[in-house]
């Protein structure tokens, strides 16, 4: 008799293939000709991307910090040579991957904080099943990894936050014939980490074990020899921070990345998300870029609504030195519940996703409310920001210009290395840019004074966006005076 393993086909979670190390070996390509470089151009819509058509940048890297979880955009600018921030590389230096950054090469340090199984027990409800390390601290993580109304569905995926940490957990739902389980197994399986950038990879194999469980309930073997692989070496000092994280770029990523799998990357669904809220899209980003306290309505699954929230945190991205230091971080809370409640009180700016309806009623906690594409808010200051006028329609018919474009780049040219995430990112990062950078000059001028021919340079409508400007400058703290059609204020 063969003993059954109750090994998981799924155990290799490495989901990311290592770079070849061959490929470091080979010779340099040849150096492209003029009139290759011309025609390269023309078919490759990135060049001249971003709000505006009159400004010309390429993404040259999207990097992730698992430190901190900011994504930005480093954008390379026609300047001579010697101009910006670009670090000349050591003589003899070369990289694995043409054309990525150094910082794409670093091997990824593990940092699994926990992992644990939680179940739904018809007498006590949600409760953590089994975890490891045994004495970490999971309170509040059996509701997290197991959304409200859960029940009416049969998978799902959960991003959600806990203290320090970041967790994603996988649920599965099952019909059994068990009376004392009232005819269904619950399960989820989940880890947690010091950053949620890098959690998508190990999602496929979350999806593996929490359908292990269900069929083989307690046989935790593969989890144990997960976590051992895995586990983070945490600093002395218990910040939740791993030293010397590595910083992924996102071609590093989309050259690595199966193509099944980008999907389940946060940063994959940016083409989603603005093909489902649309024009909302720009209300979204003027509420983000004032970091206000976002809320998103959605019964189960939650999954890719935890997607909208990380989506919706890219839009606030700018690269101005000294721009957003005196303003309140915005944080990505992805799934929230009830038990959240004493914390978000506390919170100045916040991006989060929920089942629970009874968030409606609390007006206190939130300023922004998104049920499904309805974009709505109880602050009477802020209403004015809800209607889309000219210049917002102008940008959104821009952003979706330049989607067209690219689009039909991948399809007539297979190597396009262009892609949809690094344009929609770009886009808005451009857009932000040229704000900051405008308002910046102005009120370090000898007149510090915006007049409507400055809103219409920044892609604002005159009179439609004089409210969101008035608000700007005061989050940020910028000293300068609104002057429109003879009408003054500070």
């Amino acid at each position: 008799m063969v003993e059954q393993s109750d090994r998981a086909p799924l155990l290799d979670w490495e989901e990311i293939p290592p770079p070849d190390p061959n490929q470091a070996a080979q010779p340099p390509p040849e150096p492209q000709r003029e009139d290759d470089t011309a025609a390269t151009d023309k078919r490759t819509p990135m060049s001249g991307t971003g709000w505006s058509g009159a400004v010309t940048a390429v993404p040259t890297a999207v990097t992730y910090s698992p430190t901190r979880n900011i994504t930005a955009v480093v954008v390379s600018r026609d300047k001579p040579p010697g101009c910006g921030f670009a670090r000349q590389q050591p003589p003899g230096s070369t990289l694995p991957f043409p054309g990525v950054t150094a910082r794409g090469q670093w091997e990824e340090k593990d940092q699994i904080v926990a992992v644990f199984v939680v179940t739904f027990d018809t007498r006590s409800g949600n409760m953590v099943e089994w975890c490891l390390p045994h004495d970490v601290n999971l309170d509040g993580v059996e509701f997290k990894s197991m959304a409200s109304g859960s029940h009416r569905i049969t998978s799902d995926f959960i991003y959600f936050r806990k203290g320090k940490y970041f967790g994603l957990a996988c649920f599965a739902n099952m019909p059994v014939e068990s009376e004392l389980e009232r005819g269904a197994r619950m399960k989820s399986v989940g880890i947690l980490s010091p950053s949620y950038t890098l959690l998508y990879r190990y999602m496929h194999f979350l999806e593996n074990q929490v359908r292990h469980q269900l069929h083989c309930p307690g046989q935790y073997s593969p989890l144990e020899a997960f976590y051992e692989d895995k586990k983070a070496v945490l600093p002395p000092t218990g910040n939740g921070l791993v030293s010397l994280c590595p910083t992924w770029t996102v071609s590093a990523i989309n050259r690595c990345m199966h193509p099944e799998m980008k999907i389940t990357h946060p940063a994959g669904c940016m083409s989603q998300f603005i093909q489902f809220f649309g024009e909302q899209i720009m209300v979204l980003w003027k509420f983000v870029l004032l970091r206000k306290r976002l809320l998103i309505f959605s019964p189960p699954p939650i999954g890719v609504v935890c997607y909208r929230v990380y989506c919706c945190c890219c839009l606030a991205n700018a690269s101005i030195p000294g721009i957003g230091g005196s303003v309140p971080e915005l944080r990505p809370f992805f799934y929230i519940n009830i038990a959240d409640i004493s914390t978000l009180e506390t919170e100045f700016s916040y991006v989060a996703c929920t089942t629970e309806k009874i968030f409606e009623d609390k007006k206190e906690l939130y300023d922004v409310y998104i049920d499904n594409q309805n974009v709505k808010t109880h602050r009477s200051h802020l209403q004015p920001l809800l209607r889309l006028n000219a210049a917002d329609k102008e940008k959104y018919r821009k952003l979706s210009e330049q989607r067209q474009m690219l689009l039909y780049s991948q399809e007539v040219d297979e190597n396009c290395t262009a892609n949809e995430e690094d344009l929609f990112i770009l886009f808005f990062m451009e857009l932000n840019n040229r704000i900051f950078q405008t308002l910046c000059e102005v009120a370090g001028s000898s007149d510090p004074t915006i007049t409507a021919d400055h809103m219409r340079a920044m892609g604002l409508d005159p009179q439609g966006d004089r409210s969101f400007l008035e608000d700007l400058l005061e989050v940020y703290g910028i000293d300068v005076t609104l002057l429109i059609d003879n009408l003054c204020c500070s």
